[in-house]
C-alpha cells in the first residue's frame, strides 16, 4: 500500500522536485497549509512581500535574472485578485512562473457555483485568468494533484513560456492522498527545417544592406552566446529590442542601438534603409515597427523567427520567411551553416558607422534647461556602473531615458516590463532580481509617480537587507501623461501634478522612515552625491530632480498638419524633425511620401 501524503506537503515536494528555490508571497488563512508545508520542508525559501501584485512581479524578475523559475503564493479572494497585474505582466513578456493560491472549500465551490461569490471570499479565479496564463486550474479532486502539477509546469515552459495558476481549496490542502513518483512530460519540439536555414543564409549572402534584429526570444531560449557568435562571425549590422537590451555590450562594434518609436536616429536609419531584416525572437510590437507595417523597413525582405505561430501571422504579407521555431535551434543551425562564408558588406557597414558618429545617444537637443536632463544623467551614470550590476526600471522617465541613454557592459543585466508597462514594477522587480542575482547589486531606476504604486515594498528591501539602490526621477507627477495632455489639450493638465490633484511625498523623509540612506541631486554641482550613493554598502535612495515638463526625444510621433490632420510618421521621422534635405541624404531607399508633406520645425 502506497504511503499517503498531505496535498500541501505534496506541493512543497513538487517545488523541490522542480528546483524552485524561492516563493514570493503573502500569507492568509486560505493558504495556511501551503505556507506551513513549504516552511517545514525547508527547500523553497519563502520571501514575504507586502502585496500579492509585488509577489508575482518579483517572481518574474527572479526568472529574468537567472533563468530559474520561482513561485508566488496568494490567499483566496482579494489576495489572488491582487496577483492579476503581475500575471498579465508575465504573460505579455513570456515569463514562466507558478502562482499557487488558496481557495474556498470544495463544498462551497459546488453548492454556490451558480452564485457570484462562493463561500466567504471565493470565486472562480482559474476561469478569470485562463486567457492570460498558459494554464489555470482549481484542484477540486485531491487525487488529481500530481497530474495537474505536472501538466501545469510543462505548460509554463513549453513553447512560448508564460505564467500558470493553480488554486487549491482549503479542504484539498489538508487532504491525504497516495503519492507516486514524479513524471516528466515530454516537451513539444520547435526545430527549424534545413531548407529554411539555407534560405536565410542565401538571403544574407545576396543582400547589400542586411540587418539583424535581436529580441527577447534569444534570452528566453538561453542562446545569447550563440547570438553573439553569429553577430561576430557575420559582422552584419545588428540592432536590439528593449527587451533584449543587455544581450550585447553597447560598445560591440557591430551593434548600432535600439530602433523603434522611442529608439534613436542612428538605428532607425539603419533599419529603415536595410534591404534584408533578420528578426530573431521579437514579436515586432508597435514600439518596434511603428503604427503602419508598410512603413517599416519599407524596401527590405523580412525573415522572422518566433516560436509563437500567432505572432508570425501578424505581418505574414511582409515576410519572405517565417519560422515558428526556437531561437536556440535556429542560431545553432545558422552557426553551422555560415561557417565558411564571408557576409561582411563594407560599404553598408561604413554607412552605419557614419550614422553612429553623426547621431550619438545624447545630442544637443538633450538640454538641461535649468535642471539635470535625464538623458544626460543616464549617460553620466553609465560611466559609474559596476561591472556586474543588475539594472531594473519602472516606467516613465526611468523606462525611456534609461533604455534610450544607457551604456551597458558585457556582464550587465537590464530589464523592465515591456509588454504591459505597468507603473509600480520597479520595486518588486528589484527585489526579485536581488534574490535571483546571488548577491549582485541591483540599481532600480524609478520615478516619483511609479514609486507610489508599490511603495510598501521598501520595507521588504529593508527587512531582507537587500543590495538595492533606488534612483527616483522627480518630475512633479506623471510626465508621460503631461506630454499626452500637451499634444491633445494644449497643455491643459488634469490629475498629473500637484497643481491638478496629484501630490507626491518627500522621498528623503519616506526613505529615512523605512531605514534607507537618502541622497538628493538638483544640479550637476551635486553629482558627487551620486558617487556616494553608489559607494554606500546599505540600501539607498537617490532623488534626481528634473524639469517637470522635460521632453522625451527623439521620438516618432504623429505630426499635426496645417489642416489639423495627423500623419503617422515612419521610424526615420523622429521629432524634432530633421530638415527635408537631410532626410533625402540619409534615406538610401528614398524618402517616404509622407515626409514630403510633413510640417517641419525648420519651416517655421
Amino acid at each position: 500500500m502506497r504511503a499517503k501524503l498531505k496535498v500541501s506537503d505534496l506541493i512543497a515536494e513538487f517545488l523541490e522536485e522542480k528546483k524552485i528555490k524561492v516563493a514570493f508571497g503573502v500569507i492568509g488563512s486560505a493558504n495556511a497549509h501551503i505556507y506551513d508545508s513549504i516552511a517545514k520542508r525547508g527547500y523553497t525559501q519563502i520571501i514575504n512581500v507586502h502585496h500579492e501584485q509585488a509577489a508575482v512581479m518579483a517572481m518574474g524578475a527572479y526568472y529574468r535574472t537567472n533563468g530559474e523559475m520561482a513561485a508566488a503564493l496568494a490567499t483566496a479572494g482579494p489576495g489572488v485578485v491582487n496577483t492579476i497585474t503581475g500575471i498579465v505582466s508575465c504573460w505579455a513578456d513570456s515569463i514562466p512562473g507558478l502562482i499557487i493560491s488558496g481557495q474556498e472549500s470544495t463544498h462551497h465551490l459546488k453548492v454556490h457555483k451558480h452564485l457570484r461569490m462562493q463561500g466567504t471570499q471565493g470565486f472562480d479565479i482559474a476561469r478569470m485568468v485562463e486567457s492570460v496564463t498558459k494554464y489555470a486550474t482549481t484542484i477540486r479532486d485531491p487525487s488529481t494533484t500530481q497530474n495537474l502539477l505536472e501538466i501545469a509546469y510543462t505548460a509554463a515552459i513549453e513553447g512560448r513560456p508564460g505564467p500558470i495558476l493553480i488554486a487549491v481549496p482549503f479542504d484539498v490542502q489538508s487532504a491525504l492522498i497516495p503519492r507516486r513518483e514524479w513524471q516528466e512530460i515530454a516537451l513539444a519540439s520547435y526545430e527549424a527545417k534545413g531548407e529554411d536555414i539555407q534560405k536565410i543564409v542565401e538571403c544574407l549572402k545576396t543582400a547589400k544592406r542586411p540587418v539583424i534584429l535581436g529580441g527577447h526570444g534569444i534570452r528566453l531560449s538561453n542562446s545569447t552566446k550563440q547570438f553573439s557568435q553569429l553577430v561576430a562571425r557575420t559582422q552584419i549590422p545588428t540592432l536590439l529590442t528593449w527587451a533584449a537590451i543587455d544581450i550585447l555590450a553597447t560598445d560591440n562594434p557591430h551593434l548600432y542601438g535600439k530602433a523603434g518609436i522611442y529608439g534613436h536616429r542612428c538605428p532607425n536609419f539603419v533599419i529603415q534603409n536595410c534591404d534584408l531584416l533578420l528578426v530573431l525572437g521579437s514579436r515586432l510590437a508597435i514600439p518596434q515597427v511603428g503604427y503602419e507595417i508598410a512603413d517599416f523597413a519599407p524596401k527590405a525582405k523580412l525573415i522572422v523567427v518566433d516560436i509563437d505561430k500567432d505572432e508570425l501571422k501578424k505581418y505574414e504579407e511582409r515576410c519572405e520567411v517565417t519560422l515558428a521555431a526556437d531561437c536556440r535551434d535556429v542560431l545553432n543551425k545558422l552557426l553551422k551553416a555560415t561557417l565558411n562564408y564571408n557576409f561582411s558588406k563594407e560599404a553598408w557597414t561604413t554607412q552605419c558607422d557614419a550614422w553612429k558618429r553623426k547621431y550619438p545617444l545624447v545630442m544637443d537637443e538633450h538640454t538641461d534647461a535649468g535642471f539635470i536632463n535625464s538623458y544626460r544623467f543616464i549617460d553620466k551614470m553609465s560611466e559609474q556602473l559596476k561591472d556586474d550590476q543588475i539594472i531594473v526600471t519602472d516606467m516613465g522617465t526611468a523606462l525611456l531615458s534609461g533604455h534610450q541613454g544607457i551604456k551597458l557592459k558585457e556582464n550587465h543585466i537590464m530589464f523592465t516590463s515591456t509588454g504591459l508597462g505597468e507603473m509600480g514594477y520597479g520595486l518588486p522587480a528589484a527585489i526579485g532580481a536581488a534574490f535571483g542575482g546571488n548577491g549582485r547589486e541591483v540599481l532600480c531606476l524609478n520615478c516619483d509617480g511609479g514609486m507610489m504604486m508599490n511603495l510598501q515594498e521598501l520595507q521588504t528591501i529593508i527587512h531582507y537587507n537587500l543590495p538595492i539602490k533606488i534612483v527616483i526621477f522627480n518630475n512633479d507627477g506623471y510626465l508621460m501623461i503631461k506630454h499626452t495632455q500637451q499634444a491633445l489639450f494644449k497643455g491643459q493638465y488634469v490629475s498629473t501634478n500637484k497643481a491638478t490633484g496629484v501630490s507626491l511625498p518627500d522621498y528623503a523623509k519616506v526613505g529615512a522612515a523605512f531605514g534607507f540612506e537618502t541622497y538628493s541631486i538638483k544640479s550637476w554641482e551635486e553629482f558627487d552625491e551620486f558617487q556616494m550613493f553608489l559607494d554606500s554598502s546599505n540600501p539607498s535612495i537617490c532623488e534626481v530632480f528634473m524639469h517637470p515638463e522635460q521632453p522625451f526625444i527623439p521620438k516618432v510621433k504623429g505630426v499635426a498638419q496645417k489642416d489639423h490632420t495627423i500623419i503617422s510618421s515612419p521610424l526615420e521621422e523622429m521629432s524634432p524633425l530633421l530638415p527635408l534635405e537631410v532626410m533625402k541624404d540619409e534615406m538610401i531607399v528614398g524618402v517616404n511620401p509622407k515626409s514630403i508633406h510633413m510640417k517641419r520645425e525648420t519651416q517655421g
